[in-house]
């Protein structure tokens, strides 16, 4: 049972215990008083499941979406993050990077679409790395249905509806730009292009607007195009993946 649930019953029993307490009082036929003072208390507890209540909903003053309903809508083929240069760490605040995409934060992973595809993301020939836990607060137990567990590349989609996701909206989660022009800081010029190749073959899409399907390998490409250069065209999922 999550912290903020189990929080929430024993506030709800202190008022259950609160309303037992006045009617002890008046069937005992004593004092106005001890009326007034399990009134109060029964006050005092209601007050705390309100508080409790408003507390677990929120997470550093941010309301957390953990609504699956909020998935009903199609994936966002843009991303929104920060023009920065490489290397790209998981976002300090989780729950901003997700909302930013359009996704809910859930309390466990969904079931009724799970796949995996894998990312590589080269600059100027050299792998830079997806890192572990783009879309996971583990501080607060919420997950994002688009999120990675470890370093590896591998993009788990878990969720509780059946539904496409995006390239946008992992790049969103990971707070990095991405558009056809740039990956962060990264721009194309003098030379340099930003490519996605998927499975091996070049789209001319734009790299955000990708969306995943089983097994994909997907690799974002920025640099000098050069003859006979090494394209990631296939991954090797682990069993189960």
């Amino acid at each position: 049972m999550p912290v903020g649930s189990e929080k929430t019953r024993v506030a709800e029993k202190s008022a259950r215990d609160g309303r037992k307490a006045v009617a002890a009082v008046r069937s005992s036929g004593r004092g106005g008083s001890l009326i007034w003072i399990a009134i109060s208390a029964v006050v005092l507890a209601a007050l705390l499941v309100v508080v409790i209540v408003s507390i677990t909903r929120h997470a550093g003053g941010r309301k957390v979406n953990t609504d699956a309903a909020s998935l009903d809508h199609p994936p966002a083929v843009t991303a929104v993050g920060v023009d920065s240069s490489p290397p790209w760490p998981a976002p300090g605040d989780t729950v901003a990077a997700v909302a930013a995409a359009g996704l809910p934060m859930l309390t466990q992973e969904g079931a009724q679409e799970h796949i995996h595809a894998h990312l590589d993301v080269l600059v100027d020939g050299q792998p830079v790395a997806v890192p572990a836990n783009i879309g996971v607060d583990q501080r607060r137990g919420r997950i994002s249905p688009l999120h990675t567990h470890d370093d590896s590349g591998v993009i788990h989609i878990e969720s509780p509806v059946k539904r496409q996701f995006s390239i946008g909206e992992l790049f969103s989660e990971w707070q990095v730009s991405l558009t056809a022009d740039n990956i962060g800081a990264l721009r194309a010029g003098d030379g340099k292009v930003l490519r996605v190749f998927v499975n091996g073959k070049q789209q001319a899409q734009d790299p955000a607007a990708f969306l995943f399907n089983t097994h994909d390998e997907i690799a974002i490409v920025y640099g000098v195009p050069r003859t006979g250069e090494n394209i990631p065209a296939k991954y090797d999922f682990a069993e189960g993946e």
